[in-house]
This record gives structure tokens, C-alpha cells and sequence, in this order.
């Protein structure tokens, strides 16, 4: 009799699991003290989201909190798709509507809800099993297959620190940027690598490296598998495509901060040209 040899999982396209839970509040806690030390002229100050002020993108978080408790925990359906909407689309719309009915709410009633549903929300992400299925899948990371619930949590987490960001990048108060919650963001976005290859056949064994510089940086690796490209969980000696960069270009980079050119210039690329510049397109937001 022979004895069967147990299979070897495949690995997951997304990589390992990031738990982003514990951020959430330390988050939070700088937003609400960014906030609250704004003067009334900064909640006017433009950001780099188009047509968006301070004030529009701290309703639009708003809009996060109320969407997500509202969905996930209550079941409330909320906003439905129009007829042949994408979800870009219906992205705009919806989020539209929303931050032009906060402009009726003053800065300090913003912030005090802000502070109000922030902990339903670190109650809502206590209850759900980081390695169940996502409520809501992450299309930038991969789309033929359903997303985990914990890379669903870290897509919100991230979310909520770019806008922080743009927050203080229009207001000139830097911030919140250290490797502890830099760190994961930067780990999130970086799962998008393989997805972002897609388009691109080539033999198995073929590996593309992203080396992120500075203190909450890394290196992050896809390889070409059976027809896909998936993350390694080793750095290749020899990748065919290599890229580096540093981890503010990244991250803006990822949320189309800085756009494709201008990040390029801030990258150093070397090897495989295809590869390298799809990897610069690397895409962390529903656009």
C-alpha cells in the first residue's frame, strides 16, 4: 500500500495576512488632533483630489464610517448601481452626493462624528474572521478570485491614512508618517504588484522585485507561476525586472498622488523595460 503525499498549497495572490486592526484607532487618534487644530481657513484649503477642499475630504471619510457600519453591520443596502454604471462610476456619484451634503455640517460637528462612529468602526472589524471571505473584494489586488476579509480591513485602513494625508499635505502639517503606520500602507498597496502584471506572459520563473526605501520601506517580489504571477515570499538574487523607489513616491504613486511619468522619474529601473514600467502603473485605488 502506498501512502498519498499531502498536496502543497497553492500560494494565495494576495501574500500574507496583514493585520491592520490595532491601527485603526492610532490612526484616528492623529486625523481627530489634525482636525481640531485647524484653523477655519484651512477647512477651505484645496487638496489634491479634484474639486475636493479639507473640509470634502474629511465628509468623505465620514462617508466611510457611515457606509461601512451602515452595510456590514446593520445589512442596510445603502446606494444601488444606475444602469450600466462601473463601479468607478458609481464610486464618483455616490461619494459626490455624500461630501455635498456634509458641506452643511461645520468643521467641529465633522469631527465630533468622526470621533462618535470611529470606535463602532474598530468594533465592526472585532467581529469579522480575518481569513474569511471580504465583504467587499479588492479589485486593484486581483479579480478572478474572492478577496480575504483581513485584505479587505488593511484596503480601509490604508484609505483612511492617504486621506489623512492629502489632509496635511494641503494644510502643510506633516504627520503620521512613521514606519509603525507608514508601514503597513505601504505592505497593502504592494499586494497590487502581481495584479498589476496581468498583462504580461512570461516564462515560469520570471520575477519582478520592488524595493521600497526608507524606514517603513521593503522589498516585494512577484513570480511568474502556471500562468499567473503571484507574490514571493523571498527576494529572487536575479529578477528580471527590478525597481526602486522611496516610500513617499510609493505610496503616492499607488493613490495617483504623483502620477505614472512623474513617479518614474523617482524610481530607479533596471532590466526587463515591459515589466519595469508595468510595475510603475502600480494602481492601490478604484480609478
Amino acid at each position: 500500500m502506498t501512502t498519498a503525499t499531502p498536496s502543497t498549497p497553492s500560494p494565495s495572490p494576495f501574500g500574507p495576512l496583514i493585520d491592520t486592526r490595532p491601527l485603526f484607532p492610532r490612526e484616528r487618534h492623529a486625523l481627530l488632533e489634525l482636525l481640531r487644530s485647524l484653523e477655519p481657513a484651512d477647512w477651505a484649503a484645496p487638496t489634491v483630489c479634484p474639486g475636493w477642499d479639507v473640509h470634502d475630504i474629511a465628509g468623505h471619510v465620514l462617508n466611510d464610517y457611515v457606509r461601512r457600519i451602515s452595510g456590514a453591520r446593520d445589512g442596510h443596502r445603502g446606494a444601488v448601481f444606475e444602469n450600466d454604471e462601473t463601479l468607478p462610476d458609481y464610486l464618483t456619484r455616490v461619494n459626490g452626493v455624500f461630501v455635498a451634503a456634509t458641506r452643511q455640517i461645520g468643521p467641529r460637528v465633522l469631527t465630533d462624528l468622526l470621533a462618535h462612529l470611529g470606535p463602532q468602526i474598530d468594533a465592526l472589524w472585532a467581529t469579522v474572521p480575518l481569513d474569511g471571505p471580504a465583504r467587499l473584494d479588492v479589485s486593484w489586488a486581483g479579480t478572478d478570485e474572492p478577496s480575504p476579509a483581513w485584505l479587505d480591513i488593511a484596503r480601509e485602513y490604508t484609505e483612511f491614512w492617504a486621506h489623512q494625508q492629502q489632509i496635511r499635505d494641503a494644510v502643510g502639517r506633516p504627520g503620521a508618517a512613521g514606519p509603525e503606520l507608514l508601514g503597513p500602507v505601504i505592505d497593502t498597496f504592494m499586494r497590487a504588484l502581481p495584479h498589476t502584471l496581468r498583462g504580461h506572459e512570461r516564462p515560469d520563473g520570471t520575477s519582478v522585485r520592488f524595493d521600497v526605501t526608507g524606514p517603513a520601506g521593503g522589498s516585494w517580489s512577484a513570480v511568474r507561476r502556471s500562468a499567473r504571477w503571484l507574490p514571493s515570499p523571498t527576494a529572487p538574487p536575479a529578477p528580471a525586472a527590478h525597481i526602486t523607489t522611496d516610500q513617499d513616491t510609493l505610496w503616492r504613486l499607488a493613490t495617483r498622488g504623483v502620477t505614472v511619468e512623474e513617479a518614474r522619474l523617482r524610481c530607479v529601473l533596471d532590466g526587463d523595460e515591459a515589466l519595469t514600467r508595468a510595475a510603475t502603473t502600480l494602481l492601490a485605488v478604484v480609478a
